[in-house]
């Protein structure tokens, strides 16, 4: 009966993720004229930066992506560093961590729908796993930060490197979107959008056999956030008058962590799985470990 009701509590769990991601998804890009037009929205809240990966180009977006923002500044002429974007990260990071990417990503919504279809056998990580992880803090030094910087045109101008050469969410909810409502675009795809275009198929491929793999090894939004995992104001705990080290939080954790060690892991995105499938209720969220 126990592990009954610790099946159904976790269904319910997943479930209360999935439509809280649903609904942010709708309200952050329901510009429904901009999907049918293929206009990008220019209002006043694009000025905006939504915490997850939501591209500003995106027809139906309502915000900016706070990635695709850093990388405007950082290539700018005019301008080397956004204290309102870098500000925001470290707001959302310092009170929520990964929980945006549990939560309120809209391409971590598109992985888990795509995770869903009984399609592969499904495992966790990659092999390799341990080290991969670290790709996602590569592609942010180089192509977010340093690249934009450094590899600019004659008239000191940089590009987003990331945005333009990478990031799959912008291919899913901008381009493909955009292409298919405006026929001048499809006419201009060249070389580039076919490569953004097979990345993009390559991730939902694996996404059908990995749990978020670009989550995990390549998006440097959710290396940004990792790093504030172990401080954040929301955080995990463990009550360790109560742990039993069953291993039950790892078995459920779609990242393979063992929660009972590392409860402020970097690869956490706080899906709260672990704290469902605890059958003692030793893992609670707070500032502070419980004494």
């Amino acid at each position: 009966m126990a592990e009954r009701i610790r099946k159904i509590r976790e269904k319910g769990t997943e479930n209360l993720r999935l439509w809280v991601q649903i609904g942010f998804m709708a309200v952050t890009n329901g510009y429904l004229y901009g999907f049918l037009t293929g206009r990008i929205y220019t209002g006043p809240s694009k000025a905006v930066c939504l915490p997850g990966l939501n591209c500003y180009s995106c027809p139906g977006a309502l915000g900016a992506c706070p990635i695709g923002s850093l990388q405007a500044v950082l290539g700018s002429r005019k301008y080397r560093f956004s204290f309102y974007t870098v500000g925001l990260l470290l707001l959302f990071g310092s009170l929520f961590g990964r929980l945006i990417c549990g939560w309120l990503c809209p391409f971590g919504l598109v992985q888990d729908v795509i995770y869903r279809i009984p399609f592969f056998r499904k495992r966790k990580n990659f092999p390799g796993h341990r080290g991969l992880i670290w790709l996602k803090y590569v592609i942010l030094v180089l192509f977010v930060i340093l690249l934009p910087l450094l590899a600019v045109d004659m008239v000191g101008q940089g590009r987003p490197w990331f945005c333009q050469y990478i990031c799959p969410s912008g291919t899913l909810l901008a381009g493909i979107p955009l292409l298919a409502a405006q026929k001048s675009l499809r006419a201009a795809a060249g070389a580039l959008f076919a490569w953004k275009l097979a990345l993009l198929f390559g991730i939902i491929m694996l996404s059908l056999w990995v749990y978020r793999p670009f989550c995990k090894y390549l998006c440097p939004l959710g290396a940004v956030y990792g790093l504030f995992n172990p401080v954040a104001l929301y955080r995990y705990r463990i009550d360790e008058s109560k742990c039993v080290a069953c291993g039950k939080c790892r078995e459920a954790c779609p990242a393979d962590i063992p929660v009972w060690e590392q409860p402020g892991s970097r690869e956490c995105i706080r899906c709260g799985k672990c704290i469902s499938a605890c059958p003692v209720g030793a893992i609670g969220t707070g500032r502070k470990k419980t004494e």
